[in-house]
């Protein structure tokens, strides 16, 4: 059974009655049960759901722009009206977009509940160009913040959450935790986030790891910013970038000098959610694998999460980062799919049961 660690009772009944998920036994995969092969075995098995979207070019206070990906759902027979169809704000991962296969299945839930779907890719990563010499990181919540209130503005009358995945997640975190209750979004989910980076990059660094994750994780990166090279250019000495072998040897050559850090330290200190989890001030749902080596376990934030009565965490032993498969041929639907589904659909349906916490 996974571990539900919460202070809060309410939001432990809350989420024992209506999200009962977190509290059934998961099953992994039975011969792909390591975490590191979950991982690496997900985006090959899992199927990939037929999304058809709607994109949209949004404009920042810099000058750049950003790309939304929407999912409407103008089918919905449970939310005909779109000014109150509830709308979820997803947040893919470190080089992840809208076509992610777990982004496209949170989609499919979410559709069959009715409701609507909007996708933040970051900047430069989702074919749009850039228009400034600025990509994004998970500490700088600016974007964010500016697309959590684009869609607001849009459907005021709606139910609004969020959910996050590994870097998304963090981001989502280190917003909720600037923001406090100063934010539209009634709650948001967290799935597979880095609690602390120096712990997330040094697990990534043993030579296993960084062999199955590291190296290929920093290719993604160079090659996401390599079409925009002649922006780049114009800041950063790119040859020097291309030359990273690893994530922090490109966070320290590119991300952290981008947003204006004196060292890769301080980034990696702002970038850690663990140390924004006590002024969280919505329900939040984080679920994580113990066997997760994108964040290890003895540095998720248990203790802190007890001290806020906002904050549940789901815990399972198994999972790896962004698996959670289960069933003997895991094509479909995966346990985090599943909390994913009961957890946003608590929230829109009885969310009134949590929010006079």
């Amino acid at each position: 059974k996974p571990q539900l660690v919460a202070s809060n009772d309410r939001f432990c009944r809350f989420l024992e009655e209506y999200c009962p998920v977190v509290t059934e036994t998961y099953y992994p995969t039975i011969w792909c049960w390591e975490g590191r092969v979950q991982t690496l075995l997900r985006p090959f098995i899992t199927s990939r759901p037929q999304v058809q979207y709607r994109n949209e070019l949004i404009k920042t206070a810099d000058g750049g722009q950003i790309s939304l990906d929407w999912f409407d759902n103008n089918d919905s027979s449970y939310y005909p009206d779109t000014s109150t169809r509830p709308t979820v704000l997803l947040l893919p991962g470190l080089t992840g977009t809208s076509k992610e296969s777990y982004i496209l299945h949170m989609i499919h839930q979410s559709e069959i509940l009715g409701y609507r779907c909007v996708v933040f890719n970051n900047r430069g990563i989702a074919g749009e160009e850039l228009l400034t010499p600025r990509t994004y990181c998970a500490a700088n919540t600016e974007d964010l913040e500016a697309v959590i209130h684009h869609v607001h503005s849009l459907h005021p009358s709606a139910p609004f959450m969020a959910a996050g995945v590994s870097m998304g997640g963090m981001l989502l975190l280190n917003y909720l935790g600037k923001t406090g209750r100063d934010t539209p979004l009634m709650a948001a989910a967290i799935f597979s986030a880095g609690w602390n980076v120096f712990e997330s990059v040094e697990s990534l660094e043993k030579p296993l790891n960084w062999l199955l994750f590291n190296y290929y994780l920093t290719t993604c990166l160079q090659s996401s910013i390599s079409r925009h090279r002649q922006m780049l250019e114009k800041l950063f000495d790119m040859d020097l970038v291309m030359k990273a072998r690893t994530v922090r040897e490109f966070d320290k050559q590119f991300t952290s000098v981008m947003f204006g850090y004196r060292s890769i330290d301080d980034y990696y200190e702002d970038a850690s959610p663990c140390r924004k989890l006590k002024s969280v001030g919505i329900p939040v749902l984080c679920l994580n694998s113990v066997d997760d080596v994108f964040s290890p376990a003895h540095a998720i934030p248990v203790e802190a999460a007890k001290q806020n009565a906002n904050v549940a965490l789901v815990l399972t032993s198994c999972g790896g980062h962004i698996g959670f498969l289960e069933g003997i041929w895991p094509r479909k639907c995966t346990y985090m799919d599943r909390v994913f589904k009961q957890f946003v659909q608590a929230v829109f349906e009885h969310g009134n049961k949590i929010f006079s916490m």
